[in-house]
């Protein structure tokens, strides 16, 4: 709908109609900042969906869960692992034994009470022990790892929000499957409401005298309310099609009262001469 009502906008200006520098200011949108689709990075059952639409959402609210029973005992799993000590302190332990064994065999050996071969064998079973204990703690750092990971897979069973917004649209429902992938259906459709983005559809003989920083008053179609925000930002390239160009008005919505979606139109304080002398003449 808010693309349909941009277009209209853009012919509108194409077509020359009287619209496009209306007495009452520039014709413009009101849009959200951003309008997000969320799919689920993996395929599974939905187990919960925990927003209905027009549902005010927060960063980082978790808005969809998947069934994870099976991740769940993964990750339970790997934390076991990622805890053993019990290879580390037999390891521990034989190096002690091992440490004494070459003590005695060495201090044997140099009053030549055994052989060199039997004090060498000694020293062979110690760094065997000193081995099998570096083996048993890189094994342990192998298993917290994997528990890491298992945490992580456990993590893409979850959907949470990107930003502060609203729902928009619910698609799916515990129960539906839930797939990845761009072309596949969303569960939830999100939108942040705060800022919003006002588009302002301006005539090329405008490109250069509008600039970001200016003050601007945004008046909603169908709103008595008056609205006053600064241009953001102001494209570098006029659209042939139309001989036209847009800037750009970021609008707090903190108290979300600007009705989103709407036509709307733009008066800034800069053009009061300007605006008049581009007025279509009767």
């Amino acid at each position: 709908m808010m693309k349909l009502g941009w277009a209209a906008l853009l012919a509108g200006a194409a077509a020359g109609m009287p619209s496009a520098v209306p007495a009452a200011g520039f014709d413009c949108l009101i849009e959200p900042s951003q309008v997000v689709e969320l799919r689920t990075a993996v395929e599974g059952l939905i187990a919960t969906v925990n927003v209905r639409r027009a549902d005010p959402v927060r960063r980082g609210q978790v808005l969809v869960e998947l069934q994870s029973r099976a991740e769940r005992v993964a990750v339970d799993s790997a934390r076991f692992r990622a805890q053993m000590e019990g290879q580390i302190v037999t390891a521990q332990n034989r190096i002690e034994y091992a440490k004494k064994k070459f003590a005695r065999a060495d201090e044997m050996q140099r009053e030549n009470m055994v052989s060199a071969q039997a004090r060498d064998e000694a020293e062979a079973e110690l760094r065997l022990a000193q081995s099998e204990l570096k083996s048993a703690i890189e094994n342990r750092d192998l298993a917290r790892i994997e528990h890491q990971r298992a945490i992580e897979q456990l993590a893409l069973r979850t959907l949470a929000s990107p930003f502060d917004g609203v729902v928009v649209d619910r698609l799916l429902n515990p129960g539906d499957l839930a797939e990845s992938g761009s072309g596949r259906k969303p569960v939830l459709k999100i939108a942040q409401i705060d800022p919003l983005r006002v588009d302002v559809v301006l005539p090329a003989s405008l490109f250069g005298k509008v600039r970001p920083g200016v003050r601007t008053v945004i008046a909603p179609q169908g709103s008595s309310s008056r609205y006053v925000a600064n241009v953001q930002m102001v494209d570098r390239v006029v659209d042939a099609a139309s001989a036209t160009f847009v800037a750009r008005i970021e609008l707090p919505n903190k108290e979300g009262a600007v009705p989103v979606g709407v036509r709307c139109t733009a008066e800034f304080d800069s053009l009061p001469a300007v605006a008049a002398a581009e007025k279509p003449k009767k």
